[in-house]
């Protein structure tokens, strides 16, 4: 998991252009789902094509906290990644011939393909739960995926974000959300990149223009707030 937080130049910065640092002081459990994301055999699975190592160290923590959220009925919703194929180009052809290295283009198509994806054989999904898949880094961009009119039909406003890479999928889905008019909040002790740095430098662009940056025990903190009134 990693240790490092928003640099205090930035909270500064923050302070000074809007008089506070955190963007929610309560959080309606009632109007709130946790997105968590990309939580699969690509990203979390030792030796994978696309795996982030720091991935298995997010798995008790996002445990814990969704053991928490559904106590309270907070929807838990997994959020996976797919991409199909027809005559043989991928409905993403720009990622894989790009961004995929050419030694391992056709086993991460393989993983991708729609029917592969499982939630990480270490994370605790419960009955209740939802699973959605997207094929872009967010699940929110038009296209994507079904998420927002997932979320619209559940009376949802607000999202806390899980998952990998937190820089990448993750940012991206706390991007939009907040330009769709959720209210988005990156859990960040349940994120993880590749390095460090990529995890603080998502952090920092969150709080500054997108939405909030809390800690698993701090989200609990802000929606037991409403629950207990």
């Amino acid at each position: 998991m990693h240790k490092v937080g928003v640099r205090q130049e930035i909270i500064d910065r923050v302070l000074a252009r809007r008089g506070r640092y955190h963007w929610f002081e309560e959080l309606d459990p009632r109007r709130t789902a946790l997105l968590i994301i990309d939580m699969q055999e690509l990203f979390c699975a030792p030796g994978a094509p696309a795996e982030v190592p720091g991935s298995r160290d997010i798995v008790e923590p996002i445990n814990r906290l969704t053991e928490q959220l559904r106590a309270i009925a907070v929807p838990i919703i997994w959020v996976l990644h797919a991409n199909t194929e027809t005559g043989g180009r991928s409905d993403w052809e720009l990622f894989f011939n790009y961004v995929v290295a050419d030694e391992v283009r056709e086993k991460t198509r393989k993983s991708l393909a729609p029917g592969n994806q499982q939630v990480w054989s270490a994370l605790i999904v419960g009955a209740a739960d939802t699973q959605i898949i997207k094929n872009r880094y967010s699940a929110l961009i038009a296209g994507s995926s079904g998420l927002e009119r997932m979320l619209r039909s559940l009376d949802i406003d607000t999202v806390l974000i899980a998952g990998t890479k937190t820089n990448i999928c993750c940012e991206a889905t706390a991007r939009d959300a907040m330009m769709l008019d959720f209210k988005a909040v990156m859990v960040s002790d349940c994120c993880a990149a590749l390095s460090d740095d990529e995890h603080r430098s998502a952090l920092e662009n969150i709080i500054q223009q997108f939405g909030d940056v809390l800690t698993s025990d701090e989200v609990l903190e802000r929606l037991r707030r409403r629950t207990n009134r």
